[in-house]
């Protein structure tokens, strides 16, 4: 195993966690305003569209599948798409009580903002490929950088999860209730320029 190259990849994964995006401002916001226990599905939701996108890279490279130009870009558009209308459902539950609102958090919310996040399809598309040479083996490379996400993955949404609700206090949701749609319409705009610039491109 190239060691330099493993570490690579995990210290990229964790920057790319740390970094707050939708799947960060939507658990912190579950863990604010319903608990543990929901903004912990939310993050097992979350982790399932990573694999899933993990297995799109895997196939990809390994051949089985070719894509045509314009699916990343389009992909990227309805994706965009959705993080605007979350963005859009989370403002108008943004001044209800806690127990009045439905369930913003959850497995499928989780899964599907992880699918549509515009940094996650990045990395597994174009970034996660170049450490494939990781071992020798394609399998036995796949299976450990597969392992680092995930592990990764879980222990830093854990981390925001328990910070957030150590650290801010009660008065502060209001204004994590108006943020977090806030910063997720940026995310969808932005996301729904760079991708229909790209598909522009393509034709």
């Amino acid at each position: 195993m190239v060691i330099s190259l493993f570490a690579t990849y995990l210290f990229s994964v964790v920057l790319l966690l740390i970094t707050p995006g939708p799947v960060v401002a939507l658990v912190t916001h579950t863990a604010l305003r319903q608990g543990y226990r929901p903004a912990f599905i939310t993050v097992a939701g979350s982790n399932l569209a990573s694999l899933m996108l993990i297995v799109g890279a895997v196939v990809m490279l390994s051949g089985a599948v070719r894509i045509h130009p314009l699916s990343l870009p389009l992909a990227g558009v309805a994706c965009s798409l959705y993080l605007g209308w979350l963005a859009a459902d989370l403002w108008r539950q943004g001044g209800t009580e806690a127990h009045d609102e439905p369930r913003r958090g959850g497995f499928g919310v989780g899964f599907f903002t992880a699918i549509a996040n515009p940094k996650d399809i990045l990395f597994f598309a174009a970034f996660f490929p170049q450490f494939i040479r990781v071992t020798p083996d394609f399998a036995l490379s796949v299976t450990l950088l597969t392992l680092g996400w995930v592990i990764l993955d879980l222990l830093i949404l854990s981390l925001w999860i328990l910070s957030v609700r150590r650290c801010l206090p009660a008065r502060s949701l209001p204004v994590v209730n108006r943020l977090t749609p806030l910063f997720l319409t940026g995310v969808a705009l932005s996301g729904l320029a760079l991708n229909s610039q790209a598909a522009f491109n393509v034709l």
